[in-house]
């Protein structure tokens, strides 16, 4: 599995615009063999500061499957406008993950 991730600065006064474009372009993301999943989250600190995490089965997912296709084409035209400085995009792979247990439910008395 690989974690695309993308620091987006918006141009100010654009994030609700970019938010409601982002949720349509969505399914043009979604649509390519090899995705998995996506999620935009906002910078408490920096309000016009974006990351997006996306998960690929594959590297080429992302970087030929997406990047070549015709929703891509889509997606460049909703979204990149909304971006000053242009995005830089990296790719990880895992070597450590760790969640929470759930703590059991307390018991009732008897």
């Amino acid at each position: 599995m690989i974690l695309e991730v993308a620091i987006l600065d918006v141009k100010p006064g654009r994030e609700s615009a970019f938010e409601r474009d982002f949720a349509t372009a969505s399914a043009y993301i979604s649509s390519i063999e090899g995705y998995v999943s996506h999620e935009l989250q906002r910078c408490v600190e920096k309000p016009g500061r974006y990351i997006l995490l996306a998960r690929w089965q594959t590297l080429e997912a992302h970087t030929v499957g997406f990047r070549t296709s015709p929703q891509y084409d889509e997606w460049k035209k909703l979204l990149h406008p909304y971006y000053d400085p242009f995005p830089t995009v990296e790719h990880y792979a895992p070597v450590y993950a760790q969640a929470a247990v759930p703590s059991p439910e307390p018991k009732s008395p008897a």
